[in-house]
This record gives C-alpha cells, structure tokens and sequence, in this order.
C-alpha cells in the first residue's frame, strides 16, 4: 500500500513541467498543460468532474477505489482483484464501482487526463492498459518520454493525435481534477493506495478472498 505524500494532500498549488508539443510529437509549441497550478479546493468548481462508474446505478453495494496510475500496489490489485470483483460483483449488479483517481506525482495526473479523454466509454479500458503497461510508461525517462508513452496508449485506445493535444494541454481541467482528488480524499480520510470505501466504510488493500466476504457481509448473503 502506498502512502499519500502530506504535502501534496496540503498544497494550495500543483504545477506542471512545460513540455513542448514540438519534443513529443513533432507539433508544434504549445506546452503541455504548462505552469497549470491547482487553487484550494474550495475555490474550484468540481461538478464538473464525470465520477467513471461500472455497475448498476441501483446495486446494494457501492464500492469507491482510490488509486494512483504510478502505484504499483494498484496496479497488482487491478492484475487480480479487481477482475475477480468485476465478474462476480460489479457486472452481475450487485456493486455499484465508483473509480477515483489519486494524484502522487504529475504523471500519474497526465495519466488520468489520457484516461479521462476518452469519455466514460474508453476510461476503464485505458485504465487498465496504464496499469498493465505502468512499468513501461512510468519508467520511461523524463516528462517528455514519459507524455511519448502516455501518448501512445491514448492511441491504441482509438484517440486522435488532436484529441490527446486538446486534452493534455486543458489546464484548467488539471486544475480542476486535482481540486476534486483533494476534496474526495479528505473527506474519506484516504491516507493510502488503493484504498476503499465500501458503502460509506473506510477499508484497506486486502486479498481477494478477504474483500469478498466483505462485501458477501453487506449483501447480507
């Protein structure tokens, strides 16, 4: 399980390495959601962000992930639990999967931008192309590298080139989401990845076997 950095769960401003359009992708020169800062969370209008659910809307049971794109425990656990829990709970509807993104780092925000561009319909197939392929994409360098990669799975999920561009360099979205992630995660008093909410209780990463029966308890079976 990976720890929330307090600094980052405290700061009034997030910001961005301008990376040029014309290094990733031979565009030209617009920066890469450049010099975007996150203002408190109070001051941001979040409405605006989509929750990403799987499930029936009217399932007994809702269940909230919390999850980094670059931790490597999520990662694990959408190897493993998470398509176990999809096909016997999520897709038979009996829970509701609210999906909520937690930023450590900027590449794990540019990743959920990518998986965000899409629309509610490509973001939990891109999502688990970013945890199958996190070693990679993660790993690949600098910011530059790393967009290169990102970049390449928003493409292999059918996004256009122009698409990505709109949606990389669409600071106040960035802003915005990093104010959401911020609310959210204070008010469940999410310290960790993954971590859970399952109808309204606080839980932590656990083997699968151990969250089924959690959730077996909730739906009274």
């Amino acid at each position: 399980m990976t720890r929330l950095k307090s600094g980052l769960l405290a700061a009034a401003a997030f910001t961005f390495a301008t990376v040029g359009f014309n290094a990733v992708s031979g565009q030209g020169g617009s920066p890469l959601a450049g010099a975007a800062y996150a203002q408190d969370a109070a001051e941001v209008d979040t409405s605006t962000i989509v929750e990403m659910v799987q499930g029936a809307e009217d399932a007994p049971v809702t269940l909230v992930e919390y999850a980094s794109y670059t931790c490597p425990h999520c990662a694990r656990f959408h190897e493993d639990g998470y398509k176990k829990l999809k096909e016997e709970f999520i897709d038979t509807g009996k829970v509701k999967f609210i999906y909520r993104e937690v930023y450590f780092d900027r590449y794990g925000l540019w990743a959920s931008m990518i998986a965000r561009c899409g629309g509610g319909d490509k973001f939990f197939g891109i999502t688990d192309l970013l945890f199958k392929e996190q070693s990679n994409w993660a790993r690949a360098g600098g910011p530059t590298e790393i967009v290169d990669e990102l970049r390449k799975i928003g493409l292999l999920a059918g996004i256009e080139n122009e698409q990505l561009d709109a949606c990389l360099q669409d600071s106040t979205k960035a802003q915005t989401l990093v104010s959401w992630y911020q609310e959210n995660a204070t008010a469940d008093k999410v310290e960790a990845t993954p971590s859970f909410v399952l109808n309204g209780e606080l839980i932590r990463n656990q083997p699968y076997d151990a969250f089924k029966k959690l959730i077996e308890a909730e739906l009274g079976s």
